[in-house]
């Protein structure tokens, strides 16, 4: 674990400012075209999961540098691992499943690099670097698997109820347009009962052992280096 506070303070403040960022522009603030639907997507939820672990990381880090400029920077490494857990899965799922049909407009600017893939490795870089290891317990790891599940959930109930989600939200009205998307009752395909059926509850199934898997590994990276 590094014990450079002040090297610590850099790196997550930088984080929390480069998350915020990806955010911001996923959502479409610098092109003064905000979509606030966007914030019904798993990709800037979890994010935003990312942004308040980072500020408050930061906000740690600082009131620890007036103890000096040496020692733990760890804090909370519970939450960590359950918040990075959660936004691996944005990164995992996406490139998995969802890049293939993506156009290489969009795989190649910054507002999907940032959240898709940068603040994921950031909060697991934090995470490996920073926490003090042994504090994190088997059960995290399925903690880390209630709010997915309740993500899914609690969309889909939204659909159900006369909610209907666009991807224009996510990438913008000129891409979603030529993709050819439409609007539906689930945030995901591989969460449409509309569209797959019962291959719906396949894809779930799998998405919750990609949630297991991954809940391990943290577990497995904090338990490799306890004293």
């Amino acid at each position: 674990m590094i014990k450079d506070k002040r090297f610590a303070m850099g790196f997550r403040l930088c984080s929390l400012i480069f998350a915020l960022v990806g955010v911001m522009a996923q959502t479409g603030v610098f092109r003064g075209a905000f979509r606030p639907a966007a914030f019904m997507y798993y990709t800037i939820q979890s994010n935003l999961f990312a942004i308040i672990l980072f500020a408050l990381l930061s906000v740690n880090t600082a009131s620890s540098l007036l103890k000096g400029v040496r020692g733990s920077v760890g804090w909370h490494a519970r939450l960590g691992m359950v918040c990075t857990v959660d936004v691996l899965v944005t990164l995992t799922v996406f490139w998995l499943i969802m890049a293939p049909q993506a156009p290489s407009a969009y795989l190649l600017s910054f507002e999907n690099i940032a959240v898709h893939t940068m603040t994921p490795m950031l909060c697991l870089f934090d995470y490996i670097l920073f926490s003090e290891r042994g504090r994190v317990k088997y059960r995290d790891v399925y903690y880390a698997c209630i709010f997915p599940i309740c993500y899914a959930i609690l969309s889909s109930v939204a659909g159900l109820a006369g909610y209907r989600y666009h991807f224009s939200a996510v990438i913008g009205d000129e891409l979603s347009a030529n993709m050819g998307f439409s609007y539906t009752r689930f945030p995901y395909l591989f969460l449409d009962f509309d569209a797959l059926g019962g291959m719906a509850a396949v894809f779930m199934g799998a998405l919750l052992v990609l949630l297991l898997l991954l809940g391990h590994a943290a577990f497995l990276i904090d338990a490799k280096v306890r004293k």
